[in-house]
């Protein structure tokens, strides 16, 4: 007689069907050798990311024009993001075959745009964890923000009235991105109680913005100063937040009374943005989101590629895909913003009624 009650029948069949879904795509996709590293696109990924970030600092020294400089300002906004996907990949352990340089790649875009690597690998791998998760996922759990109706009929006092209204001020509040991200990375080093992590991460944090206002103040006036800073580092938080905005917006929030298989949870609350050569580039890669949540040591270049297996591959399962073009999927995320806050907008009764 089987160990198992007849009523666990049916769910251990399920989940062991699952478990062999998965195991099916990762051979199909380590059969072409997509998991290999690839040192030679990284070689010159880093290469070009570098002389980009620093041409543009040096473009800040030739020139002796302020609107001139205050373009480079963008330009750097461009550069800064750009240096961020790499430490994005060099947190997921993409680059190198050794996890030491990995982290010490990490710790040089720490110092080069001023962003906790500590921080970004601890609560980006809860994240993948726990992809669209109220309760688990940090890059859900924001204050200003529902991104689903249980979570708006939580919020209380000026936040519930606030976060009504959230699908019009989402665009405009991804400008304080870039703040809001070294914000995070202090407080986490400052509560973690590691002091080896804050030691590093906030030193060379320190010693980024030293650097970056000795050059600004040798070059500027004040008042140009707090011109380009808030030019560069609102920018710098539009990009970045424009690029992560697509990701897991409106897309399925799991039940945890109802687990899924790591394939589904995976693909079903995780959204692509079409890949085009431009998309590719500007996204850093992250618009292959299905792709990169299966298989987080993937290196990017390898996304379309694995996009070919992935893809058909869902479909053949019955599990789905969900991809749109850039305008599409921005339209789904404030479509959906403002649908989920809606009973926030309504009559004190009619929200207690959604509840």
């Amino acid at each position: 007689m089987s160990k198992f009650a007849t009523s666990d029948y049916p769910e251990n069949t399920a989940q062991a069907t699952q478990a062999n879904e998965f195991a099916e795509l990762k051979r199909l996709v380590e059969g072409c050798g997509l998991l290999d590293k690839q040192p030679a696109y990284y070689t010159f990924k880093i290469l070009l990311t570098l002389g980009t970030f620093g041409l543009g600092f040096a473009l800040l020294l030739i020139l002796d024009n302020f609107a001139l400089q205050l373009l480079v300002a963008v330009f750097l906004a461009f550069a800064y993001c750009q240096v961020g996907f790499v430490g994005h990949d060099a947190g997921h352990h993409a680059i190198f075959r050794s996890p030491r340089l990995n982290v010490m790649a990490g710790l040089v875009v720490n110092l080069l745009i001023s962003l906790s690597q500590t921080w970004w690998v601890k609560q980006h791998n809860l994240h993948h964890r726990y992809p669209n998760d109220n309760e688990l996922d940090p890059h859900v759990r924001l204050p200003v923000y529902a991104f689903s109706q249980e979570a708006a009929l939580k919020k209380q006092g000026l936040l519930r009235f606030i976060v009504g209204y959230q699908a019009f001020y989402f665009l405009p509040f991804t400008l304080l991105e870039g703040l809001g991200i070294r914000v995070a990375g202090i407080q986490y080093l400052v509560q973690a109680r590691n002091v080896k992590a804050f030691l590093v991460d906030s030193s060379l944090m320190v010693l980024h913005f030293g650097l970056y206002f000795g050059l600004l103040f040798y070059i500027f006036s004040p008042w140009q100063v707090l011109a380009f800073t808030l030019v560069h580092q609102l920018l710098f938080g539009l990009y970045f937040g424009l690029v992560f905005a697509p990701n897991h917006k409106a897309m399925l929030i799991p039940d945890k009374n109802n687990p899924l298989s790591y394939l589904n949870n995976q693909v079903l609350t995780t959204h692509n943005v079409k890949p085009n050569p431009f998309v590719d580039f500007w996204y850093g890669g992250l618009n292959y989101q299905i792709e990169h949540h299966l298989f987080t040591t993937m290196p990017r270049n390898n996304f379309g590629k694995a996009r070919k297996i992935i893809k058909p591959f869902c479909e053949r399962h019955g599990i789905s895909y969900s991809e749109a073009g850039t305008l599409m999927s921005f339209q789904k995320i404030l479509t959906y913003l403002h649908r989920v806050s809606a009973p926030l907008r309504s009559s004190p009764a009619a929200a207690k009624k959604a509840t």
